[in-house]
């Protein structure tokens, strides 16, 4: 089992600045350019372009890149090209097989909606089940067109993130809609007085 570490902290878009610099020395403007251009927008945030900055200033501080050369195009303010650093590319190696070996506990906020369902009754939460059905089918149709797009013009490896994109997709809609088709049969139900009986039976056997 690989059990290698180090002491910095990882992120996804940290990875994917040492990533960019393990190609070549480059400004946060072309990093943040290249990650959308290569739609690895898809698996890693840089809507916010505050954020790239802010990974590169603490990259920096760590000691994981450095400032190579300050250059101004025409037209345009003048840009630090950072590059990497030895102990950049011994971390950004690591963080790559934590991240490959080792699962991530993480907490989207779908989980935590389903662990509290009973906040609502039960036709309400099948009705916003359905329209989560819809918006995730459209989110499927959507990369499917990028893959079908970019299946014959780029490798397979570098379309991976999409594939698992569209993997996880189709598991939640699966299952989703047999939660839904369990709601509607009343395999699953509740009320409130069924839900406060149980608190208090559960209660009692405390």
């Amino acid at each position: 089992m690989y059990t290698m570490k180090t002491p910095y902290r990882r992120s996804p878009l940290a990875l994917a600045v040492l990533a960019l610099l393990y190609e070549a020395p480059m400004h946060p403007y072309r990093m943040q350019r290249l990650i959308k251009e290569r739609g690895k927008g898809e698996v890693v945030n840089v809507r916010e372009r505050a954020s790239v900055y802010q990974v590169i200033e603490r990259l920096e501080r760590e000691a994981l890149i450095s400032p190579r050369e300050t250059v101004r195009e025409k037209g345009r303010p003048e840009r630090t090209v950072y590059e990497i650093t030895d102990e950049g590319r011994y971390t950004a190696q690591v963080w790559m097989r934590e991240m490959l070996a080792m699962p991530k506990r993480e907490y989207p906020e779908f989980p935590v909606a389903i662990a509290y369902l009973p906040m609502l009754s039960p036709e309400e939460a099948s009705g916003l089940l359905e329209e989560r059905i819809r918006a995730l089918e459209e989110e499927l149709g959507r990369i499917d067109a990028e893959l079908d797009k970019d299946r014959d013009a780029v490798p397979r490896l570098f379309l991976l993130e999409m594939e698992y994109l569209r993997t996880a997709l189709e598991a939640e809609i699966s299952w989703v809609s047999a939660l839904v088709g369990d709601l509607h049969a009343g395999r699953i139900t509740w009320s409130e007085e069924w839900m406060r009986r149980l608190a208090e039976t559960l209660e009692e056997g405390r």
